[in-house]
């Protein structure tokens, strides 16, 4: 019996790799960065904590330091988030209560309600803004949880609470990114050469300008063994005074077809830049001119 043997996963994929176009392959490297950027983005979007979660907590938190305190009256007044991190709790009435009631109250509930790894308490009064009391949990630095055992008077109180953010960020995807990064840059700019050695001397599609030989379809001129290479608003004017040779073109006739039909709008001096680097490109042959016309244009002159 004869057997067949089957390629593993990685050695198809690198077939498919190998017989794709170099232009196709770039553009499929710079997709699978996007895609991972984008799942990344996700995933860190996926972990956020609902708004309407953390104000249910902060609540139970402000319901909670009121019973500890004997008031099982009074209510906790609406949670306000001062910035993108930092929340208010504020009572209705006056309280005292003992520090370690708060500390352990605000632990023992984010740790039931995965609220937040990291974060800092401010217990201010409410009339003086000033801080009587304050305590960080951070994974990383290690807890300071001062003046443990303080009892607090009776008084009006506001508790801010920071939920420091932390970075999400998995270096996983990182390991993946940097890669494709350089390997797509590396095969943009291999196409790129290659583009450029091409022979295009088989391509019978170009228009003649004095010794040049101007491929529209390329981006490239040619003139002897050498290519230049185009950028695509050089090829829009050049092919503009191609069809206008020794005729002057109108400025607005060049920023309304290389820019303005594609809703850029340019001033004057876009087409004096894009002119000079025509200039410079087609200077190896003297009998190429452009003629400035004051006041109106251009003349592309072939002697």
């Amino acid at each position: 019996m004869r057997k067949t043997f089957v390629k593993p996963p990685y050695c198809r994929l690198m077939d498919y790799f190998a017989y794709m176009k170099p232009l196709t392959l770039v553009r499929s490297s710079i997709m699978m960065i996007v895609i991972l950027i984008a799942a990344v983005a996700f995933i860190n979007k996926k972990d956020e904590v609902p708004e309407k979660h953390v104000e249910i907590v902060l609540r139970d938190i402000g319901h909670q330091l009121l019973l500890s305190a004997k008031d099982s009256s009074s209510r906790v007044l609406p949670v306000k988030k001062l910035n993108e991190t930092t929340y208010q709790i504020s009572f209705q009435n006056n309280f005292g209560f003992i520090s370690d009631s708060l500390i352990n109250l605000v632990q023992r509930t984010f740790q039931k309600n995965a609220l937040a790894n990291d974060y800092i308490v401010n217990l201010r009064k409410c009339k003086q803004n000033e801080t009587v009391f304050a305590f960080e949990i951070n994974s990383q630095t290690g807890d300071l949880t001062p003046c443990r055992g303080r009892k607090l008077e009776v008084g009006c109180y506001v508790i801010e609470i920071d939920l420091v953010k932390k970075n999400n960020f998995n270096f996983f995807w990182l390991t993946l990114l940097i890669p494709l990064s350089f390997f797509g840059f590396y095969l943009k700019d291999k196409y790129r050469k290659k583009e450029l050695k091409e022979p295009i001397s088989n391509n019978n599609d170009y228009i003649q300008l004095g010794r040049f030989q101007f491929y529209p379809d390329n981006n490239v001129l040619k003139i002897e063994n050498n290519n230049i290479t185009l950028s695509e608003k050089e090829t829009e004017a050049l092919k503009i005074f191609a069809e206008n040779i020794n005729q002057i073109v109108e400025r607005d006739k060049l920023m309304k077809e290389i820019w303005e039909d594609k809703g850029i709008v340019v001033i004057s001096r876009n087409v004096d830049v894009l002119v000079s680097k025509l200039r410079k490109k087609l200077s190896d042959d003297s009998s190429i001119k452009f003629i400035n016309v004051p006041g109106r244009g251009y003349k592309f002159i072939i002697e």
